[in-house]
């Protein structure tokens, strides 16, 4: 005859074994298919944050800061002038406003519109193409 706390504790023991032992081929296909989900839910957050890091750049403004280094590494200052052309200039223009930076035009004595940017003042020249962005210059 079988007691009661041999079938109860058999029962257990073979629920728990079970719990803890070895894995059927179905639990490791969910796990693995779930980590693949994790792998590209990672790849995807990624793509995102860099995205999200890269919205305010602009090839323009990559352009000036090339000059303005370029300026720097031989003159230990930035550049006081930078000329560009009118496309340039309404790509700053909408960089100014994506970014939220203040967006101040002057004129300058000869009667050209210039902006600040980054320790040095875009000159615009209409006469030059489009895309037309200077060496930095000074004023000596």
């Amino acid at each position: 005859m079988v007691e009661r706390r041999d079938v109860i504790g058999g029962g257990l023991a073979a629920g728990l074994s079970a719990l803890l032992g070895a894995r059927s081929a179905e639990a490791v296909q969910r796990d693995a298919a779930a980590s693949d989900d994790d792998a590209a839910t990672a790849k995807a957050i990624d793509a995102l944050q860099r995205m999200l890091e890269r919205r305010h750049e602009s090839a323009d403004v990559d352009q000036i800061r090339t000059q303005q280094k370029a300026f720097l590494k031989s003159n230990q200052k930035f550049p006081d002038f930078i000329d560009i052309g009118i496309d340039v200039w309404e790509r700053l223009h909408d960089w100014h406003i994506k970014t939220g930076q203040p967006f101040v035009i002057v004129r300058t004595n000869d009667g050209h519109y210039a902006i600040p940017f980054v320790g040095s003042t875009l000159v615009l020249q209409p006469q030059q193409a489009g895309s037309y962005v200077s060496w930095g210059y000074d004023v000596r």
